[in-house]
């Protein structure tokens, strides 16, 4: 009834104090992730299929028939094994960077005058991280909003420049096993429990900071944004796009969007046989960074351990059909 409704940070554009904190352990403990899956990735072996999204932890890729991808059918579902990466254990969620959230919505013809990074670093940065590379407006004064319109922003800032660096960010995985050697075998345990526990930090700290900051999702494809809105580039190609004009169809993201667990195969002996189509009702699943962990020597988390199954006995062949 043309009422304006006043609003609580950060739906006002204003930073939450008690969240300043929580965005900065999750950035120390983003850098920490990528570091310790770097210097794992040296020493235990990840596969991932080129025909479709499925990736394996172990000394060879296993022999359960669930490939779909091109021609599944002339390999009777069998996956094509090739050398994994870190980007086929963290998933490379991006999101576009803005100055201000609230300002100017990205159009289609200026998306390339936006960076995109990290979904959970952009976060952090509207959370409160001061990072030189990516400035960010810090308001003094609330924004006014009637309804869903901004009756008053502040004015439109454009943004400074920032100072380019000629190193690789700690926050990106491009190219991250090259910037990190091999561990020695003596830290190989302690360097897996480090990064189990910053895994368990980030996705408690992004689950903390998504109850008051707004991150939406598409709903037919991948495309995350961190903001009040979605942005506006037609960049949408999932089902019936035409109808949408591209256009993503925006909603409230959850946590495995922003960090997707990316769960695999748990394999108890990474030098036994490899998994059977057979006996896949037996065994069990899990995050890849944790199982990635697991089989470097770290403790499985209480929480992990009924979806990995490890109180079941996997029987042979032969027993496998006479189990109820």
């Amino acid at each position: 009834m043309g009422i304006e409704k006043p609003l609580e940070p950060p739906k006002n554009g204003l930073l939450v104090p008690d969240l300043v904190p929580v965005a900065y352990e999750v950035l120390d403990a983003w850098k920490i992730l990528i570091k310790g899956l770097s210097q794992l990735l040296h020493v235990i072996p990840v596969h991932a299929c080129s025909e479709c999204s499925e990736v394996h932890v172990g000394q060879s890729g296993h022999d359960i028939q669930n490939c779909h991808g091109p021609n599944s059918a002339d390999r009777r579902s069998f996956h094509l094994w090739v050398k994994g990466s870190i980007s086929d254990v963290l998933l490379p969620i991006e999101s576009y960077h803005q100055y201000d959230p609230y300002g100017t919505r990205i159009k289609h013809e200026t998306r390339f005058n936006y960076d995109r990074i990290p979904a959970i670093v952009e976060l952090c940065i509207q959370a409160g991280v001061e990072l030189p590379e990516y400035p960010s407006r810090r308001r003094t004064q609330p924004i006014r909003m009637l309804g869903k319109k901004v009756i008053d922003r502040g004015g439109i800032i454009e943004p400074p420049t920032p100072p380019h660096s000629g190193e690789i960010l700690d926050f990106d995985t491009h190219r991250a096993l090259e910037r990190f050697p091999p561990p020695v075998d003596s830290d190989v345990v302690k360097i897996a429990e480090s990064t189990l526990n910053a895994y368990e930090k980030v996705r408690w700290g992004v689950t903390k900071l998504m109850r008051k900051y707004s991150v939406k999702a598409c709903g037919y494809c991948p495309e995350v944004h961190v903001g009040p809105w979605g942005h506006n580039a037609k960049l949408c190609g999932e089902f019936k796009h035409q109808w949408r004009d591209g256009k993503h169809g925006w909603q409230d993201a959850t946590v495995d969007e922003i960090f997707p667990p990316n769960y695999v195969w748990h394999v108890r002996d990474p030098k036994g046989p490899p998994l059977k189509s057979s006996l896949k009702r037996f065994y069990g699943k899990a995050p890849i960074v944790v199982e990635v962990c697991v089989q470097a020597g770290a403790q499985a988390p209480h929480k992990y351990r009924p979806m990995m199954r490890l109180d079941i006995v996997v029987p042979d062949n032969e027993e496998a059909r006479l189990v109820a």
